[in-house]
């Protein structure tokens, strides 16, 4: 690993698989004849603070699930992840009587339920378990949605065994940094550090702040849309769709004054042109 960082990257995988072995996660086993097992590969993610700085660094192993056939390997998947209206809603009774806002960071809390079939999956190369067996078996971790129903409303995660941080007071989650006046019973919400780093993607770190996302008298209709080949060959290099996904993740969480810009320059992602590229860059920098 050459990476700069590469000490911190391999601690982070040596977690992840004490975590995989305490948690039980597979068992190793020769794979049957006629099964066909699942590859896997390690994905690498710096987890960022409010501010954009580097908190934690985190390794995880993961199934390559597009070699899987639909109906033979799995049925459905399902993920239970809070919706950004919940989240609001919940620091708005908060900050309404004043209650506590903490933070808990559950590791290796598992997203999905108790796997049913049998999963064979080849072991990760850079950490053999048993190098004279090829394959590894998922059993269907403990996992925190699978078990939270049947205990009911009042528990506690670590009492099912999964290692918990406390992070103090929330000020930070999903890339949206908690600006709390208690005094006044106000809470604010804003995804600065997330929108820099939208702008740095496409470029536009130094673009000039606009005032309105969208003015009036401005029309876009799909008849400025591309034309020719070289008006096409230009905009495919143009990452519209990315820009405009981009912006609909800031809409749903902190910023619903861009939505209907963001509602009139969605239209046209199959067919961006010049025109409608230049709005979406104009409320990028809103």
């Amino acid at each position: 690993m050459s990476d700069i960082d590469s000490d911190k990257w391999l601690e982070a995988m040596k977690f992840e698989m004490d975590s995989m072995g305490s948690n039980q996660v597979w068992t190793l086993v020769d794979p049957p004849k006629g099964t066909r097992p699942v590859g896997c590969k390690w994905v690498y993610k710096r987890k960022l603070g409010a501010d954009g700085e580097v908190t934690a660094f985190k390794a995880r192993l993961v199934a390559k699930g597009y070699t899987q056939r639909p109906g033979v390997d799995f049925e459905e998947t399902y993920s239970p992840v809070a919706m950004a209206k919940s989240i609001r809603i919940l620091l708005a009774i908060a900050a309404w009587y004043d209650y506590e806002i903490w933070q808990m960071d559950v590791k290796m809390a598992f997203l999905n339920g108790f796997i049913e079939e049998e999963i064979f999956m080849d072991q990760p190369e850079v950490s053999l378990l048993e190098k004279n067996r090829r394959s590894v078996v998922s059993k269907g971790p403990s996992t925190a949605s699978s078990k939270l129903p049947e205990a009911g409303t009042h528990i506690l995660m670590k009492s099912y065994g999964f290692s918990m941080k406390d992070m103090g007071e929330a000020s930070y989650i999903l890339g949206i940094k908690i600006y709390r006046d208690r005094s006044r019973r106000m809470l604010g919400l804003t995804q600065s550090s997330y929108i820099e780093k939208v702008l740095k993607r496409f470029k536009m770190e130094h673009s000039k702040r606009g005032l309105l996302p969208m003015r009036h008298g401005i029309k876009l209709s799909k008849k400025q849309s591309p034309k020719t080949d070289e008006e096409l060959k230009r905009m495919s290099n143009i990452p519209y769709a990315s820009a405009v996904g981009s912006i609909q993740y800031a809409v749903q969480c902190t910023r619903p004054d861009v939505a209907y810009a963001l509602s009139v320059t969605s239209r046209y992602q199959a067919c961006a042109g010049r025109r409608t590229g230049a709005r979406s860059r104009a409320f990028l920098s809103t």
